[in-house]
């Protein structure tokens, strides 16, 4: 099968954050749970996002999922164009603005062919949360992106780090010792479902390199985001810290977080 189509086929079957509420299925109280759920693991998220700054501004978002951030988007005004590859995460997302009363552009599309689902144009922001390193060539998706900036778009992604303490976590919970395995190691442990069939990792450098290549480049970057909850008890919606982190100071953990964030935050222009 086409790496492309298992991709698709990979967040069909179960698109990201599904699985986060057990209320009446795209209900509002699910969709509120959702959210609360999401942000309440990750609270960088609408700090990097900044929602209320692009009101009435433009907005592409490259990869949406059920639309958590889209709709934080739409509601403090953006003017949003959404482009996700999984249908089935666009068809949630879709029913998601329904159930809120808001509006969006809903575009199935490939990112890595961005040009050929859009009408050639600047965006004010062009955001895109996990979900390029997804994608077989992010070379050529920020190809495609860097068609849609000029020098006023603001291109904000995150990207998953090449060292972090997922990877470290990861290899002690299969008892695997040698650095040379950690790609396949995390690839198949990267998201809530086993066996992704593509999550790349990057350092500082490659990410600079990478979006380089196309004329964008880094304006700040840093790390972010260690999951410290109990797995078993948030699956449960019980929010209790995993034994490791238990009674570790606060601003030590912001240092760690720092070092082995499992989340790189880019913002980035055309010189």
């Amino acid at each position: 099968m086409d790496i492309k189509e298992t991709v698709r086929r990979y967040w069909d079957k179960r698109p990201c954050n599904v699985r986060h509420s057990q209320k009446d299925f795209c209900s509002k109280e699910y969709f509120d749970e959702v959210e609360k759920k999401k942000y309440f693991v990750e609270p960088h998220i609408p700090k990097f996002a900044d929602f209320r700054r692009w009101k009435g501004k433009k907005v592409l978002e490259i990869g949406c999922g059920i639309g958590t951030d889209s709709i934080n988007f739409a509601r403090n005004g953006a003017e949003l164009t959404i482009v996700e590859f999984s249908e089935k995460s666009l068809d949630i997302c879709k029913k998601r603005f329904e159930v809120f009363g808001l509006t969006a552009t809903f575009i199935c599309g490939d990112v890595e062919k961005l040009s050929t689902c859009l009408e050639p144009k600047h965006f004010d922001l062009i955001y895109s949360f996990g979900v390029i390193h997804h994608t077989p060539n992010p070379s050529k998706a920020f190809e495609e992106i860097a068609k849609f900036m000029d020098e006023d778009t603001e291109l904000r992604v995150m990207l998953y780090s090449k060292i972090s303490y997922k990877l470290f976590w990861v290899m002690m919970e299969n008892d695997v010792h040698k650095m040379s395995n950690m790609e396949d190691l995390i690839r198949q442990n990267a998201e809530a479902q086993y066996n992704c069939p593509v999550a790349y990792t990057y350092t500082f450098g490659e990410i600079r390199d990478l979006v380089s290549k196309h004329g964008i480049e880094v304006e700040k970057i840093w790390k972010d985001h260690i999951f410290t909850y109990d797995i078993p008890n948030y699956k449960k919606n019980i929010y209790t810290k995993d034994r490791y982190w238990k009674d570790v100071d606060p601003m030590l953990f912001k240092q760690f977080e720092e070092e082995l964030g499992w989340h790189t935050l880019v913002v980035a222009r055309k010189p």
